[in-house]
């Protein structure tokens, strides 16, 4: 969006009321825990990540996320995590959105919601849905002293955006909030409400999880599910006036890859994982040397071209993972920036991105070239 949009997700919740012996945010939904969740689902509006996390659990929240997202200790409560994030969020972002990491099924798309309304001119957002049972306020003896009209009610989620210089202003002078909106309030900030989403639950009990598990895995019958795999390997240029191309990214420190395109590998194996899952063929019955029209073609311009075909055929993506196999770059400091890229030029799509090492085996281990596998995961079109 071209605005400096830093993301806060505080992270401290104790995971009791789940049954869980760790922090909230380690519970795995559906085998992904619910901060790579939050963290995947924000990555593509976020110019900076910073999670609070418990103070012992730090070396786990760190190795499992990557050296690109900031994890700092957070607090006993929610308002000191929020403010321990708040310390280390780059003074140049323009805007917060502070997010639950148990809303981990909330997705993209709510998001830039939220920044699109902060990007109108107003100082502090929250997504919201309309209250559709009876509300009772009851008294600490067991009985009903008033019920609210509840069309004026509603029940609010996160991410919740703010301007950064007003969220720092509420913080500085608030104690405890049960959310970030409630601080901004007490500073006399108007908040804007827009819609919300049903899949942005909070997770809190062993129901929850059940439900959310349900909401994370596709609804489509077996047979309308397809996988695919697909990998890729090109070696280092000798023309040093070359620049790797990564993910959709420059890496300007590296030398660039020989191929008939731009050489990412790890777009063209997402590429031939989609291209194999809806039975199209592979990357180089689609766009090799036969084409020479993709000579030199970027990564984003192929995987948009194989969106392209994958929707012609019928398909959505669920999910597409790529692994990338190399001694360098080091893909962690720009792995939100990785996600980012790759999910747009998917349209959007959720995609996961790591990486690792062959301890010194074979072609990638001896550092003359990269490698990538990624899977597939599309479901038909009802």
């Amino acid at each position: 969006m071209g605005r400096a949009i830093a993301v806060v997700i505080p992270a401290g919740g104790s995971g009791e009321r789940l049954g869980a012996k760790l922090p909230k945010a380690l519970v795995q939904l559906a085998g992904i825990t619910l901060i790579e969740r939050a963290v995947a689902q924000m990555a593509p509006i976020a110019s900076q990540i910073i999670v609070a996390a418990p103070a012992h659990y730090l070396t786990e929240f760190t190795d499992l996320l990557g050296d690109g997202i900031t994890v700092v200790a957070g607090g006993t409560t929610r308002s000191e995590s929020v403010k321990a994030a708040l310390a280390v969020v780059d003074p140049k972002s323009e805007y917060v959105l502070v997010h639950d990491a148990a809303r981990a099924l909330a997705p993209t798309s709510l998001a830039t919601r939220v920044i699109e309304e902060l990007v109108s001119g107003a100082e502090a957002v929250v997504p919201a849905l309309e209250v559709v049972d009876t509300i009772k306020v009851v008294s600490t003896d067991g009985f009903v002293t008033a019920t609210p009209d509840r069309s004026t009610l509603r029940s609010i989620q996160t991410p919740q955006g703010f301007s950064y210089a007003k969220l720092v202003e509420a913080h500085q002078s608030a104690l405890s909030y049960n959310d970030d909106a409630g601080a901004i309030e007490a500073i006399g900030v108007q908040v804007k409400v827009v819609a919300g989403e049903a899949n942005a639950l909070k997770i809190t009990t062993a129901n929850d999880l059940l439900i959310a598990t349900q909401l994370a895995l596709p609804s489509h019958n077996a047979s309308t599910i397809k996988v695919g795999i697909g990998t890729d390997a090109h070696a280092f240029s000798y023309d040093s006036m070359k620049k790797l191309a990564l993910a959709c990214l420059e890496w300007p420190e590296v030398a660039g890859l020989e191929g008939h395109s731009d050489g990412d590998v790890a777009a063209h194996a997402i590429c031939d994982a989609l291209l194999s899952a809806a039975e199209l063929g592979d990357l180089g019955s689609n766009f090799g040397t036969s084409r020479p029209e993709y000579a030199g073609a970027s990564g984003e311009k192929l995987l948009q071209e194989t969106l392209a075909l994958v929707k012609n055929a019928g398909f959505e993506i669920n999910n597409v993972a790529v692994q990338i196999v190399g001694n360098r770059p080091k893909i962690g400091p720009r792995r939100a920036e990785a996600i980012a890229a790759l999910s747009a030029a998917l349209g959007g799509a959720s995609v996961s991105v790591s990486a690792t090492t062959t301890d010194g085996l074979g072609f990638t281990g001896e550092g003359r070239g990269l490698s990538a596998i990624a899977t597939a995961l599309l479901s038909a079109r009802q």
